[in-house]
């Protein structure tokens, strides 16, 4: 590195500069700030992102601008409340950063309405493409979206969507391994806890049969019939949304109520952490040791999961590398690609206390 090629203080660093600091020529940091893997070899793209990262190099809106991108992505998420989101972040950042895009993230809160409008305002503002992450929206509208915008969607199982691209964890499969572990621990009698989420959606229409709830439902079904136990399925639905907010008591209720239940499981599986964590606090309130009392496992492997006064063993369908695919994916449409990707990936059981 030359230390003429260093910006004097208050002097911006310009694509110029960033190829005379790594040696290369114009066009090939431009080719890597597009993200065009031709005649790009890792090395070149290490050194390229190397400078860039040592020069604080911004490329500027005017320049992204004539040429028809303005290198911002927007990011819809369910809440901010849900501990799998930040890796899922985490992965999307890491790899929107060397193709030189940011990402605008906003807060769906399940709610269509304000969906809708966030991925209106989102396309308004000239974003070069959208991940959605768990939308509340029918395949007609993500249709519709897609239309307008590179789109990529995250934890919602559309295998027949043709303009836009879907990435998941295999939900079906998380389930199996969930009660497969269970069931060479010795328990037959295996319960599933889903949120009961009648009020946003009834089970039988579209969105509810593409949603990774309804996976893991069919996952969890599927294992226990292989496994000989089909007179033992147990679905026990959780409060997850009530009228006056009251979702949190109305949920620990309920769990108290089936955790208190003489016929009870010995086990169950719960489709997501947040339900988790939650079964494990109100199980040890109730005097129930685990494992010899009660078995249960989650499903995100969040960071709360890890927590050594949780310690839930939990199903994790790497948020990080799910985020990272999705950013990819969105990067190979905004440059140019063709034809709907329907990636997955598959999950693996991290054990802890609970189990």
């Amino acid at each position: 590195m030359n230390s003429e090629t260093i910006p004097k203080p208050g002097r911006r660093a310009t694509i110029s500069t960033v190829a005379a600091d790594a040696g290369v020529s114009v066009a090939a940091v431009s080719k890597v700030l597009r993200g065009d893997a031709y005649g790009v070899s890792e090395a070149l793209r290490s050194k390229v992102m190397a400078s860039i990262e040592r020069l604080d190099y911004r490329p500027s809106a005017a320049a992204r601008g004539m040429r028809g991108r303005t290198f911002r992505v927007g990011v819809l998420l369910i809440n901010i409340t849900n501990p799998f989101l930040p890796e899922v972040i985490d992965g999307v950042m890491e790899t929107l950063k060397p193709a030189g895009y940011h990402a605008m993230i906003g807060i769906g809160q399940s709610r269509t309405e304000i969906e809708t409008s966030l991925i209106e305002s989102m396309i308004d503002s000239r974003m070069d493409g959208l991940i959605l992450v768990s939308p509340h929206l029918m395949s007609a509208q993500l249709q519709h979206f897609a239309r307008q915008t590179p789109l990529v969607v995250m934890n919602q199982h559309e295998p027949d969507a043709t303009d836009f691209d879907t990435v998941n964890s295999d939900d079906q499969l998380g389930a199996a391994i969930a009660v497969r572990s269970l069931v060479e621990r010795g328990h037959t009698r295996i319960g599933l806890m889903l949120p009961d989420e009648g009020a946003l959606q009834p089970p039988d229409s579209p969105l509810f049969l593409h949603s990774v709830m309804h996976q893991r439902s069919l996952g969890y079904r599927r294992a226990m019939q292989e496994a000989g136990l089909a007179d033992n399925i147990r679905i026990a639905m959780i409060p997850h949304r009530v009228p006056g907010g009251e979702a949190s008591a109305a949920r620990d209720a309920r769990i108290r109520q089936i955790l208190s239940a003489p016929d009870r499981p010995s086990a169950f599986f719960c489709w997501s952490d947040l339900v988790g964590v939650h079964v494990v606090n109100i199980a040890r309130s109730v005097g129930l040791s685990m494992p010899d009392d009660l078995a249960v496992i989650g499903f995100d492997n969040s960071s709360v999961a890890a927590l050594p006064f949780v310690d839930l063993a939990s199903i994790d369908p790497e948020g990080r590398r799910l985020g990272a695919m999705a950013a990819d994916a969105l990067l190979g449409r905004i440059n140019g690609r063709r034809g709907a990707e329907h990636l997955k990936v598959e999950p693996h059981l991290v054990v802890r206390s609970s189990i």
